[in-house]
């Protein structure tokens, strides 16, 4: 009986001592990180990602804790959560129950440059307009995030975002080139079959998805100018127009749109202009990897396929 008596002690003493550490002694060890709380998210979920990504020392420690201990009432709110290195469960208790810093989803979709892109962030009160424009031009941020063009423009992926309010227009850049990087890191942007490059790659898949909002027509559309390079035909696309002179652009193309004779006007340029004029998505780069092999033709920008 002693011995039994002995081994319920010993026990709930490594019991206690497994809590005690789990709460107060173990701590987060990375550096300090966001959380983000999603719209909606459940409890389970977020005990579940707090603790995949290193936050927790254990879920179910902290499930029991926080309904014993923390008012079931203040649901752990939606938002953007600062977690410092160093932070133990017991710390985390009142970082999620402050309510996390407000944050706000944000759709770009493919297609859309950087100063429409710009003008979408100020709206929502994210990042100033002229603050971003100047960043993605900023020489320092795009040698250290590897673009060699003089922008950002083509590497800001399309997607729905979650920024904190007034986040920076460096932060923003950052994460949307990082998503790039991410989304398109198994295409085979080398050995093109029509021998162009990377960056040629992503100044076509541009204009391509400027020029046509199907999926369907992607392929030809870049199969048609791609048979125009190959055969040093100017490519005379609109929006290439319009991207050169696009703050100052009135929403009709003239005649003297038409003969401005800058680095991204195809009508007045040879071969592909200096740099993307938008922000393509995957389907859009894929349709020019791999662009339709038929013998296609452009007239008056009105496709016609010859078998």
């Amino acid at each position: 009986m002693k011995k039994i008596s002995a081994l319920i002690i010993i026990s709930g003493l490594f019991v206690v001592g497994t809590i005690y550490y789990g709460i107060f002694v173990w701590e987060y060890s990375g550096p300090t990180m966001k959380f983000i709380v999603e719209d909606g998210e459940g409890f389970s979920r977020i005990n579940a990602r707090l603790y995949n990504e290193g936050f927790s020392y254990s879920p179910r420690l902290f499930h029991h804790y926080y309904r014993l201990f923390v008012d079931e009432k203040l649901m752990i709110k939606s938002g953007e959560y600062t977690i410092p290195e160093h932070t133990t469960m017991y710390d985390l208790f009142p970082i999620i129950q402050k309510g996390g810093i407000e944050s706000i989803a944000i759709t770009i979709p493919e297609g859309k440059n950087l100063y429409e892109i710009a003008r979408a962030l100020e709206g929502a009160g994210v990042a100033g307009y002229r603050e971003f424009v100047n960043s993605s031009k900023d020489p320092r941020l795009l040698q250290e995030l590897g673009i060699s063009f003089g922008s950002a423009e083509g590497f800001l992926y399309p997607d729905t975002y979650r920024f904190a309010k007034s986040t920076s227009a460096e932060k923003v850049i950052r994460v949307m080139v990082n998503e790039f990087k991410k989304k398109t890191e198994n295409l085979k942007f080398r050995n093109h079959a029509y021998g162009l490059s990377p960056e040629q790659i992503i100044v076509l898949a541009s204009i391509v998805e400027k020029e046509t909002g199907a999926a369907h027509e992607r392929r030809t559309v870049a199969g048609v100018f791609m048979n125009r390079l190959l055969k040093k035909i100017r490519l005379q696309s609109d929006p290439t127009v319009i991207y050169g002179n696009f703050e100052d652009f009135k929403g009709n193309i003239k005649k003297e749109d038409l003969e401005n004779k800058n680095a991204y006007n195809t009508y007045r340029i040879n071969g592909l202009p200096i740099g993307p004029i938008a922000n393509p998505g995957r389907d859009a780069i894929e349709a020019v990897i791999n662009p339709s092999r038929s013998l296609a033709t452009a007239t008056d920008h009105k496709i016609e396929v010859l078998y």
